[in-house]
């Protein structure tokens, strides 16, 4: 797995694709610190993730990163040396989960150094903030995996962004299944074992769904 992982992170860089998620992320979080910190004077770290500059580039550059783990393997014709592969598709899978994965914690790292700028002026809060990312990249993932075309499968993971944004605004009822909303409760230093909870199962739900749709792939070949 890990020559998967080492494959797959590689890759990110040989392209544009992991310079320009990094860049834009960066971007607009100094949008948002300087709106949430030098406008408002708030030094709650995580509640610069949440505003709105933050949320808009996540729910359109996390597809970005993702939408090509599987579509463009489709289309190149390289998905036969995965379905080959002496490789499990479960390792490959996991492989590619992990390496978007560390490319959204360098990101994130990156932003700590907003944090000691925070901590000269202050003490901010810092709670778990970034569960509800792992749930992200897991649902492009999966998107990725059941098409060839990487703009299909980007539109469906902002689709899907977009739509658990949006819910309480249509049914205040639907507000528990919006993960924005659940991810808000963390900026404001409230860990909800609840939430923690679903995203964690939503994103091994999501793993595991890929590594089906892979596994009958595999089989059908």
């Amino acid at each position: 797995m890990w020559a998967v992982i080492k494959k797959e992170f590689k890759s990110y860089f040989y392209t544009p694709i992991g310079y320009i998620f990094i860049g834009v992320f960066l971007i607009a979080f100094s949008i948002s610190f300087y709106f949430s910190v030098i406008g408002y004077g708030n030094v709650n770290f995580e509640y610069i993730y949440y505003t709105l500059p933050t949320i808009l580039v996540l729910a359109f550059i996390i597809p970005l990163l993702t939408m090509r783990s599987f579509a463009e393997e489709r289309k190149t014709g390289t998905e036969q040396l995965i379905l080959t592969s002496p490789i499990s598709i479960t390792k490959v899978v996991l492989g590619k989960f992990i390496a978007a994965l560390f490319i959204v914690l360098i990101t994130e790292l990156c932003t700590f150094m907003y944090f000691g700028i925070l901590c000269h002026y202050g003490v901010p809060k810092l709670t778990t903030t970034f569960a509800t990312l792992f749930g992200f990249i897991s649902f492009g993932m999966l998107a990725s995996s059941i098409t060839e075309n990487q703009i299909i499968s980007g539109i469906i993971s902002i689709g899907f962004f977009v739509i658990t944004w949006v819910l309480p605004e249509f049914n205040a009822n639907l507000e528990s299944y919006s993960f924005i909303n659940m991810f808000y409760k963390y900026t404001q230093g409230q860990i909800d074992i609840g939430d923690s909870v679903t995203f964690i199962t939503f994103a091994i739900t999501c793993i595991l769904l890929t590594i089906t749709v892979m596994q009958r792939r595999k089989s059908i070949k």
